[in-house]
């Protein structure tokens, strides 16, 4: 085997040299491009079989983005093909995966279900056809019901058995479908909105009927159930009517409050009881009426009605007259032969006398008019009740003050309302509510007065506080009063004493300085040397001082006397 293989390579190293060089790059370039293909061709064989998620291209770059994101989100390899399709490696993968993008609303709103069926294949069966045929349909109605504007989500599954030969071996078709309610949607309660989905789903599917259709929303709760919901739709609709009757009571005890509460206060007014009796239900009425016919009109513009009325015009009239005279022997030809004698005349046969008949027909028309209509709803009865009360004032003394009674409480006086004002208030609110006495409306107005014992308890306490805080002042102001004139006497008779005081100073200074300056003058008269003392020096010198002062700045010392003059 060495030996052969050692062989195979002489040969080829004796072909290698004998080769020219555009000889050799042929044979390595054929060499490359088969390795190359071997590799390729290995590499695709190699290579798992894709299968698509969605059949149908996706050109919206974004919708396509956000699906292949998704994807990736769950781990699976994905793959983008030049078309647009997003393919994943096996189909139970496309089958999952395509329930996650129609749950979580990816799959693009331009995609049609139908497109399963754009595509040619040798192999297709009628089975085949048939299933793609459910799931175009079931896709279109499930794309239907999400549409709706309350429901978030929704998954339709329709069973379409075989076609059996007879009609009894035929098993019908079903259809179930689970809703998700957007948050705040009453879809769940409201019954014309259940109905609405049941009937997308018998015009889409053929041969679906009610009895076959279970809609329930995600919690498994049934909503199509409409047997036991005759009583429920009874109690809504006495809701509604209850609330339409609630509505106009409402709005008649706002106009008639309003109204009695401008006039007499809100006080007086508090309340207002006020209850209709409506008929709900709906009444054919056919009614027939006559009245005269117009043979001339009121000419226009007179003051008067000149108009012509005639309670009704002959259309046609006929005249008939029967005169008899005779004994009333009529032959009647021979026995056994019916006579010829008129019946009106067989009565009176052997009858002797005279007799004329006379008989006078008129066909008269009248004008009439019949009508029809429905009525729904009606007021078959308003009653209200309302009570004003009067006024309350207090009782005065001579003085003008209020009469207090033994137990401390302000006596009072109460002054009803006249009767002439309660029948005007009467009658105001029966115009405002629309009275009807032939249907028995009832509109009572009473003066009865309200329970004020609290409200009386608070004004006394009020006012008698009010009185205590008047004393207290009263007093505080008299007592400061005799307080400033005290303090103004004790400040008079101080300045009394201390005035007299420093008179009494002044006039022993004055005597003083008398004695001194005459015994100084003596001493001078007579050459006697006197010796001042040092206070008598030091008080002449400053009194000096002061003299010089004074002419010297005669304005300081006005003010200073002024400043003394203040003070004392």
């Amino acid at each position: 085997m060495t030996e052969w293989i050692k062989k195979i390579a002489a040969q080829i190293k004796n072909l290698w040299g004998k080769w020219s060089l555009v000889q050799r790059i042929i044979l390595v370039g054929v060499a490359v491009a088969v390795i190359g293909g071997l590799a390729a061709l290995f590499s695709v064989s190699s290579a798992p079989t894709m299968v698509p998620v969605i059949d149908a291209p996706i050109r919206d770059e974004a919708a396509l983005d956000k699906i292949v994101t998704r994807l990736n989100e769950e781990g699976v390899k994905t793959q983008v093909s030049a078309a647009g399709i997003v393919q994943v490696p096996d189909e139970k993968t496309a089958r999952r995966m395509r329930a996650i993008l129609i749950r979580e609303d990816l799959i693009p709103s331009g995609t049609d279900p139908w497109a399963i069926f754009d595509r040619e294949r040798w192999t297709i069966t009628d089975f085949e056809r048939n299933v793609n045929l459910q799931r175009a349909i079931r896709q279109m109605v499930t794309d239907h019901i999400r549409a709706i504007d309350e429901v978030d989500d929704a998954d339709v599954t329709i069973v379409a058995p075989v076609r059996e030969l007879f009609r009894s071996d035929q098993n019908p078709v079903t259809a179930s479908v689970i809703i998700t309610p957007k948050p705040g949607s009453d879809i769940t309660q409201n019954r014309k909105k259940i109905e609405g989905i049941q009937k997308i789903l018998k015009y889409a599917v053929e041969g679906l009927r009610d009895d076959n259709i279970v809609i329930t929303d995600q919690t498994g709760l049934i909503l199509n159930d409409f047997t036991g919901m005759a009583a429920m739709d009874r109690l809504n609709q006495i809701e509604k009517e209850q609330k339409i009757i609630l509505r106009q009571e409402a709005q008649y005890r706002a106009i008639v409050l309003t109204s009695l509460q401008a006039i007499y206060t809100a006080d007086r007014v508090r309340d207002l009881n006020l209850k209709i009796a409506m008929d709900m239900s709906k009444k054919a009425i056919e009614r027939e009426e006559y009245f005269p016919i117009t043979k001339k009109a009121q000419t226009p513009g007179l003051p008067y009605d000149d108009s012509i009325l005639l309670d009704s015009v002959t259309v046609s009239e006929s005249t008939g007259t029967t005169t008899w005279e005779g004994t009333g022997l009529n032959p009647e030809g021979p026995a056994g032969v019916e006579g010829q004698t008129p019946p009106a005349f067989k009565d009176m046969t052997n009858l002797y006398g005279r007799m004329s008949q006379e008989t006078r027909t008129h066909n008269e028309v009248i004008n009439n008019e019949k009508t029809q209509e429905e009525r729904s709803p009606q007021i078959d009865r308003v009653t209200v009740s309302v009570n004003i009360d009067g006024q309350w004032k207090w009782k005065y003394d001579e003085k003008g003050n209020p009469v207090v009674l033994p137990d401390g409480t302000i006596e009072r006086e109460y002054i009803s309302v006249p009767p002439d004002e309660l029948r005007s208030a009467q009658l105001l609110i029966r115009d405002a509510v629309g009275y009807n006495g032939g249907r028995g409306d009832s509109v009572t107005v009473q003066n009865i007065p309200f329970d004020r014992t609290k409200e009386f308890a608070e004004e006394d306490a009020a006012y008698f506080r009010k009185k205590q805080i008047q004393t207290t002042i009263l007093i505080f102001l008299s007592g400061l009063v005799i307080l400033l004139i005290a303090f103004i006497a004790f400040r008079m008779i101080t300045r009394e004493i201390e005035r007299r005081r420093r008179l009494e100073a002044e006039e022993r200074a004055r005597r003083e300085a008398a004695i001194r300056e005459g015994a100084i003058a003596n001493a001078e008269e007579e050459g006697v040397d006197v010796s001042i003392s040092v206070e008598e020096r030091t008080r002449m010198e400053l009194l000096e001082s002061v003299t010089n002062m004074a002419k010297e700045h005669p304005e300081d010392v006005a003010q200073l006397i002024r400043t003394w003059i203040l003070e004392e």
